[in-house]
């Protein structure tokens, strides 16, 4: 049974979904808290949670909306973005982050990754890999790495990392379906690794469609925004 991920991404406060990671093609559509509430109401678990603003100034920005979603929900949620030192992760998880993303300090400072991976466990620490032309992505995806998607993968697997999210950014907030092939590639290497799809979903056939993949996981957000998937029969739907 795949792993359903409703997503919440901020900028100044407030819940809002990019285009292909540009933040000139912004939508906003209203409180993160009132989402995330409702998320739980439905009866979902997990939250991804992702600081846009931190992504881009490089350290966390909205903590205050983590804080309040973890305090007035019991969400799962893991967090992302602006998470760059020691003093960062730690505040992710002192405002109540269970997990959180890390992605650019992965290719940047490697040692650092490693460190965190140690300290904190794989059970807290989601590696993020954010693919654009075949390459790893950073710093909320303005800056192109030199790493390629596999090769990139096998250091921080051989290492421990159980977990990955892998966002496919030219499919991201287009509703133009998920990049099933690219994630098929990276479960055909890694076939234990619980792999969280991104970017693309527009329907619960593309849920129905990941599942059948055998893709563990999957984060989702602009197709609930934009009325495309409907919460509860999807809730109902995986629950029959």
């Amino acid at each position: 049974m795949i792993e359903l991920i409703p997503a919440i991404d901020i900028i100044n406060g407030q819940c809002v979904r990019l285009t292909k990671g540009d933040y000139a093609m912004k939508t906003i559509y209203g409180s993160p808290q009132e989402m995330a509430m409702e998320f739980e109401r439905i009866g979902y678990k997990r939250l991804h949670l992702v600081d846009l603003d931190g992504a881009k100034s490089k350290h966390i920005v909205n903590g205050a909306v983590l804080k309040n979603i973890t305090s007035k929900t019991k969400l799962i949620v893991d967090f992302g973005g602006g998470i760059k030192t020691d003093d960062d992760i730690e505040e992710a998880f002192r405002l109540g982050a269970s997990m959180v993303t890390i992605g650019s300090v992965a290719v940047s400072e490697p040692e650092r990754f490693m460190g965190w991976l140690k300290k904190y466990g794989a059970d807290h620490i989601i590696l993020g890999a954010d693919v654009r032309n075949g390459k790893i992505s950073i710093n909320g995806w303005k800056e192109d790495s030199s790493e390629d998607l596999l090769p990139f993968l096998a250091k921080y697997v051989d290492a421990g990392v159980t977990k990955v999210l892998c966002t496919e950014i030219s499919k991201d907030g287009t509703l133009a379906g998920p990049a099933i092939e690219l994630y098929q590639r990276v479960m055909a290497t890694y076939p234990g690794l619980h792999l969280i799809a991104s970017g693309g979903v527009s329907s619960i056939e593309d849920i129905k469609a990941l599942e059948a993949a055998g893709i563990p996981a999957v984060v989702f957000g602009k197709a609930i925004y934009e009325g495309k998937i409907n919460l509860q029969k999807l809730w109902d739907w995986q629950n029959a």
